[in-house]
C-alpha cells in the first residue's frame, strides 16, 4: 500500500488564496473547505486507500514561546481562520483520519505519521507527504518517504532534496536555521546565504559540528572566514532556529497504518456537504467507497 499524508493547513490556504477576489462569490464563505474536501476525495478516486490529514487547529504552538515572531494567526483573514474547525469536522465526516494539532503543529504530525508508516516495511510500499513546505524535506528517506507538491506536480525523493537544497534531509533543520524560513517567521543568521550554508553543511552536516573558531577550509568558498566568525557570534541563535525547524517526529499521532484506511463517508457528510455547497460531494464519495469495496 501507499500512505498519503496531507498538509490540511497548506491545502486550506491554497484553496482560499488560489481564487482571485474578483472571482469569488461574497456569500460563498466556505469555498476553501469545499476545495480541500474535493481535493482529498480526488486522491481517493485516484487510488489512495490510506489517507491522513493534519491541520493546525490552533495556529500558535509551543514554538511561539521560543521565538516572538514565529508564525501566528495574527492578520489572518477571519473567514479563513473560521474554517479550520469546519474542515476538520468535514474531513472526519468524509471518513478521513484527521490530526487537529494544538500544542504541536500539523508539520509535526506529518513527520511523526511518516515515520510510523515508513516503519511498516512489510505492508507500506511508499509514504507520500503532500506539502511543499521546506521543513518537511527533513522527513524524506530515499524513495520510500517522498515529498509531493500537488500544485506543481513535483515529487521529491532524497536525491531531489540534495539537488534542491545542497544538503541531505538530515541537515534540513540546520540549513533552515542558517538561512531562515520566512513562511515560519524566523530570519536565519546574518551573513549566511543558501549557497554558503549548503557548502558548509555538506562537509559538517550539523551546526554543532562546525568549528566555532579557527575555521579554515581547503575548498575555496567565498566568505568562509566571515561565515565562521558570524556563526561563533550567533551560535545560540543558530541552535534556537534549528530547534524551531526540527519537526517532532516522535509525536504520538499514529499507532499503525490501519487507522488511515478509508472506508467511505459517514451520514454526517450529507449536512456538511450542503453547508459548504459541495453539491456532488456525497455522491462522489459514496461512488468511491463502492469501487473500493468492490476491489
Amino acid at each position: 500500500m501507499k500512505v498519503h499524508l496531507v498538509d490540511g493547513t497548506y491545502e486550506l490556504f491554497r484553496h482560499h488564496f488560489g481564487m482571485p477576489p474578483e472571482g469569488r462569490d461574497a456569500e460563498d464563505t466556505k469555498a476553501a473547505t469545499r476545495g480541500v474536501l474535493f481535493s482529498v476525495l480526488q486522491l481517493i478516486e485516484d487510488g489512495a486507500t490510506h489517507v491522513g490529514v493534519a491541520t493546525d487547529h490552533v495556529i500558535e504552538s509551543f514554538r511561539n514561546e521560543l521565538w516572538p515572531t514565529y508564525k501566528s494567526s495574527a492578520g489572518m483573514p477571519p473567514e479563513l481562520l473560521s474554517q479550520f474547525g469546519l474542515l476538520e469536522e468535514a474531513l472526519a465526516a468524509m471518513g478521513v483520519h484527521v490530526w487537529p494539532m494544538v500544542e504541536l503543529e500539523a508539520d509535526d504530525a506529518l513527520a511523526a505519521a511518516a515515520r510510523t508508516a515508513a516503519a511498516d516495511t512489510e505492508r507500506v510500499e511508499q509514504v507520500l507527504v503532500m506539502t511543499p513546505d521546506k521543513d518537511l524535506a527533513q522527513c524524506v528517506v530515499g524513495d520510500r518517504v517522498v515529498q509531493v507538491d500537488r500544485r506543481r506536480q513535483i515529487t521529491t525523493d532524497e536525491a531531489g532534496v540534495k539537488a534542491k537544497y545542497g544538503v541531505p534531509p538530515e541537515s534540513i533543520p540546520d540549513w533552515l536555521a542558517l538561512v531562515g524560513d520566512s513562511a515560519d517567521g524566523y530570519p536565519g543568521l546574518k551573513g549566511w546565504g543558501k549557497t554558503g550554508a549548503a557548502a558548509v553543511l555538506s562537509r559538517y552536516r550539523h551546526i554543532e559540528a562546525i568549528p566555532e573558531f579557527g575555521f579554515r577550509w581547503e575548498v575555496d568558498v567565498r566568505g568562509k572566514d566571515r561565515l565562521a566568525s558570524t556563526l561563533a557570534e550567533q551560535r545560540d541563535l543558530a541552535l534556537l532556529f534549528k530547534d524551531l525547524a526540527t519537526l517532532r517526529a516522535d509525536a504520538p499521532v499514529l499507532e499503525n497504518v490501519d487507522q488511515l484506511r478509508w472506508a467511505g463517508p459517514t451520514p454526517a457528510l450529507n449536512g456538511i456537504a450542503q453547508d459548504v455547497r459541495g453539491w456532488r460531494l456525497v455522491e462522489k464519495a459514496e461512488a468511491a467507497a463502492a469501487r473500493l469495496a468492490a476491489g
